[in-house]
């Protein structure tokens, strides 16, 4: 695999650069790239992950993108999204950042639905394109997240959350829109 850039990186708010692994269209790995510099109004094809965390009780908890956020600011998503670095299994990644972003341990990930692939552009323009993987999780500590990540969070029941998505699509972020139906998570 080529690379844009020599050292891989785990992405971590160290000041190193977060490297995003670019694809073909068919899914290859085709090189990598800092990802401060890779979502723009013609954003290519690159590796994302989505997770949907659950509680204990069933709950699952939905976050809302902190408003200085490039793309989709002050918008309802699931838990937390992120991208693998070069080489970095999916599962280590979703574990590095949910430590990250909302500040708690996951355990219990799985696979919800591996063939996910969207492309969404924001009202500023810019572009997602992304072969995004999605997952499940379990939490295992509190939620502490990031304010330059999430502005506000909110455990909710799965049925409330697809009957919310449902009703309101344009509250909430294009690719949990995409994903809810697809999810047996979300199953009525």
């Amino acid at each position: 695999m080529s690379s844009l850039s020599e050292s891989p990186t785990s992405g971590s708010p160290s000041g190193q650069a977060e490297l995003v692994v670019l694809l073909h269209e068919d899914g290859t790995p085709i090189g990598s790239a800092d990802k401060a510099t890779v979502h723009t109004t013609n954003t290519p094809l690159h590796l994302a992950f989505s997770c949907h965390v659950v509680d204990d009780e069933g709950r699952v908890l939905l976050t809302r993108r902190a408003l200085g956020k490039l793309t989709w600011p002050g918008i309802w998503t699931n838990s937390f999204c992120g991208h693998p670095g070069p080489g970095e299994d999916p599962v280590d990644a979703i574990v590095r950042r949910a430590e990250q972003e909302l500040g708690t341990r996951v355990d219990s990930i799985e696979s919800a639905v591996p063939d996910f692939r969207y492309r969404a552009v924001d009202d500023s323009g810019i572009v997602e394109n992304e072969i995004c993987p999605v997952f499940t999780a379990r939490i295992r500590a509190s939620v502490k997240p990031r304010a330059d990540e999430v502005c506000a969070h909110h455990w909710a029941h799965p049925t409330d959350v697809r009957t919310a998505v449902d009703a309101t699509p344009f509250a909430f972020s294009p690719w949990l829109v995409a994903q809810v139906p697809r999810m047996e998570l979300y199953a009525r």
